[in-house]
């Protein structure tokens, strides 16, 4: 009896499981659209939803009937889950998702802002502000993770910043100094790190959680003892100016939000291409992925793997002191005790959800920042939405995120585990 050889039979390839992350995507974006057309088109009343370019209901806006505009962008979202769950749309599926999630956002608004406006302005500009600094600690977070490094500590690095940046910025009397303090800040806090994770192998969650301890206590015992005795003295550091650049800055919307701002909004947005194209297109980058996934690989090829660990988390530092620089340099112009309020770990969540890359971490700190400012909006206009309900939201998607039930995030298969060299 003779026996069939794998070539004669052909290549056998096991079928593909009809529940697919593109599939569960599909059925839960005709869910949220059934949930928008319905309860979002009952609720809306039929007036006018004016979304305005400029800060009041003045001037040129765009109108829609709230009722008709809530059931229409639930409606959308319902085609384009039900695209999503074809087969043949496979290769669009992140567009078809993004557009999806756009409609549901939509159909929501059009049943808040009925009777209502909406400055567009003010909106994108509050939510690109909101979200600063999560990009810069989400990319700090970037820079350490996919070299194997877990860095919990970004809250801390964030203090740090924010702490040094309005302490010597004032004794300074120079917002320049103050920046580069507040970088030098976020880097002294991510050589504890280093040195404690990488060279004495502790473990990396737990040393980060205690780093942010630690910052919380020396940031607040020094604003006690210095900044609030003397804040002139110590505490009132200059305003980081904002530039405009003529021609681009009067784009509407995009021109005043892009190009009428501080320097951290390019930073921040030139860090994330920068970072990006390293990692994927540079020798820096290919070693980096190296020693995130397989050191022991990258250690028999010549790669320097402690050494280009501490070199990515003091880099990482670096960008999320400037991330605390936001706090003290932009947002309010003095320190407080424990002013980031958590910011650190909501870009950690940013970085997750955002799949360890940089453009992804940018969308999730935009998608958290607009969450935010969205907030504060509803809160202001006396909507029946509970403003936590909204807060909530960056959380509730992270660990929807995590959870595996859109797709499975994996982190890099070295991150947190030390290298120990044989």
């Amino acid at each position: 009896m003779s026996t069939a050889t794998v070539e004669e039979i052909g290549e056998v390839t096991a079928p593909e499981p009809f529940w697919t992350r593109q599939r569960r995507l599909g059925v839960a974006l005709v869910l949220i659209g059934v949930l928008a057309a319905v309860l979002f088109g009952s609720l809306a009343p039929s007036e006018a939803a004016r979304f305005t370019l400029s800060e009041d209901a003045e001037g040129a806006a765009l109108s829609i009937n709230g009722q008709f505009g809530a059931i229409l962008f639930g409606i959308v979202t319902i085609i384009t889950g039900g695209l999503l769950f074809t087969s043949f749309a496979k290769r669009y599926q992140n567009l078809l998702l993004s557009l999806g999630i756009l409609t549901f956002v939509l159909s929501f608004l059009c049943w808040q802002v009925a009777g209502k406006f909406l400055p567009l302005v003010d909106t994108t500009s509050g939510t690109l502000q909101l979200a600063l600094p999560l990009i810069l600690g989400a990319l700090a977070g970037v820079l350490g993770e996919r070299s194997g490094v877990v860095n919990v500590a970004i809250e801390g690095q964030f203090l740090m910043g924010a702490f040094a940046g309005a302490l010597v910025g004032t004794m300074a009397t120079s917002v320049w100094v103050g920046l580069i303090s507040a970088a030098v800040g976020g880097v002294i806090i991510a050589a504890i790190l280093a040195v404690l994770s990488i060279r004495y192998l502790v473990d990396q969650t737990v040393v980060g959680i205690v780093l942010n301890l630690f910052a919380l206590g020396v940031t607040g015992f020094l604003y006690e003892r210095l900044m609030q005795n003397d804040a002139s003295k110590y505490n009132e550091p200059p305003r980081l100016p904002e530039w405009r650049i003529p021609g681009l800055a009067d784009i509407p919307v995009v021109g005043t939000v892009l190009f009428d701002t501080n320097l951290l909004v390019w930073v921040a947005l030139g860090l994330v291409v920068l970072i990006h194209f390293g990692l994927t297109r540079t020798r820096w980058g290919l070693r980096t992925r190296a020693v995130g996934e397989h050191p022991t690989a990258a250690d028999t090829v010549g790669i320097r793997v402690r050494g280009l660990r501490y070199m990515n988390v003091l880099l990482g530092g670096v960008v999320a002191g400037l991330g605390g620089a936001y706090f003290t340099l932009v947002a309010t112009g003095s320190f407080t005790k424990n002013m980031t309020a958590g910011a650190g770990f909501i870009a950690l969540a940013a970085l997750i959800f955002g799949r360890f890359t940089p453009f992804g971490a940018l969308g999730a700190a935009l998608f958290f920042g607009f969450a935010q400012k969205l907030a504060t909006y509803l809160s202001a206009v006396g909507s029946p939405v509970p403003s936590q309900f909204l807060n909530m939201l960056p959380y509730i998607a992270t660990i929807i995120a995590v959870a595996g039930l859109v797709g499975r995030v994996r982190a890099p298969a070295a991150d947190g585990v030390p290298y120990i060299k044989s």
